[in-house]
């Protein structure tokens, strides 16, 4: 036999959210959208020329950058389209982080930044979060080779201030700092209007979770003409073809369709600060969160029983088997219908019964 797995690059890969195959369940477990996409994607559907599927699509994504760029208010020389956020981040770290230096990022956060940083031979350090689940901007006024967050963060739904997110791009501006913003639209301001000041901030966002498009892959990424240039000459040199044509024309027909967006967030909102008084009231305690999450943790309960017990009703949600947040559960909003059958769950359970 020969040595050829010398030379395989070994990392530990991330792992996604169960995705399960049974029907009748209630998944409440990867932060999806609860509600359907907009109705201008069946429309788009419908209107595509099929014959042209024989073609390649756009390399530059044209339409769909356009659609974000004017939905915005910014240049398309300022927006990048990937395959998902996940597609964007990592061709982002593969351009901008080449330092020696470390990457900084949050020891509880996203958990695939970890695993692009091994995957790339990244240097990283992980800055503890404090007890309040709060970034500490001071934490990264440090020699780094980059620096990336998301805001809000995940899996905690905490938000950090733009002026605390300000101070740390005004003090790194020899490294590039990324914003994730997967969630700033359930409630959380965007950085967005920096990228016009400091040409070092590149802002990651998604059709994954407030737009109800995690089945067709789409991410994008706002910065400065020349940081968005770096980030094509990587992709040219990687893969032209990124996003297919349907990705683009319909993504680019979701996105334009403002007054749809607004409802679906609207409602996910208002359901969320329900189940917040709800969960409070059956004694669970977590931060306040921003997101279309909630990351909670009960004093009396093991989370990891009762997300097993949670599962075996039909319930999906997210359980973290890691220091300092095994005690919590992520649970994403849903509908109402489904928090209820959840609340209901829950409400046998913390009257005695669990435990």
């Amino acid at each position: 036999m020969g040595n050829w797995e010398q030379n395989v690059r070994r990392v530990t890969p991330y792992v996604p959210g169960e995705q399960p195959k049974q029907e009748n369940i209630i998944k409440l477990n990867t932060n999806e959208n609860p509600y359907p996409p907009s109705p201008a994607l069946k429309k788009a559907w419908q209107q595509m020329d099929l014959e042209k599927m024989r073609l390649y699509p756009d390399p530059a994504a044209s339409e769909l950058v356009t659609a974000i760029a004017e939905t915005y208010g910014v240049k398309e020389s300022q927006v990048f389209a990937g395959v998902g956020s996940d597609d964007v981040l990592a061709m982002a770290f593969l351009t901008f982080f080449n330092s020696e230096r470390p990457i900084l990022f949050p020891d509880i956060t996203y958990s695939f930044y970890d695993v692009w940083a091994e995957l790339f031979r990244i240097p990283y350090r992980q800055i503890p979060l404090n007890d309040r689940f709060e970034i500490i901007k001071e934490d990264y006024f440090a020699e780094n080779g980059g620096i990336v967050f998301p805001n809000p963060n995940a899996p905690t739904g905490v938000e950090l201030p733009v002026s605390d997110i300000e101070a740390i791009i005004a003090a790194n501006q020899n490294t590039v700092v990324i914003v994730d913003e997967a969630y700033v639209d359930f409630g959380t301001i965007s950085v967005l209007p920096l990228i016009e000041k400091y040409d070092n901030l590149l802002v990651v966002q998604t059709f994954s979770k407030s737009r109800s498009l995690a089945g067709l892959r789409i991410g994008y990424a706002f910065g400065s003409e020349k940081l968005i240039k770096y980030l094509n000459d990587a992709k040219y040199s990687f893969n032209s073809y990124t996003m297919s044509r349907p990705s683009v024309l319909m993504g680019a027909a979701v996105v334009r369709d403002q007054e749809y967006f607004t409802e679906t967030i609207h409602k996910i909102i208002s359901t969320r600060e329900r189940m917040k008084k709800e969960l409070a009231g059956l004694g669970f305690v977590f931060a306040d969160s921003k997101s279309n999450f909630l990351f909670v943790t009960h004093p009396q309960y093991s989370a990891k029983e009762l997300f097993a017990q949670l599962k075996e009703a039909g319930i999906f949600v997210r359980y973290f088997e890691k220091p300092r947040i095994d005690r919590y559960l992520r649970i994403t909003v849903g509908t109402d219908e489904e928090m209820d059958c959840l609340l209901n769950f829950l409400k046998e359970k913390c009257t005695g019964v669990f435990l």
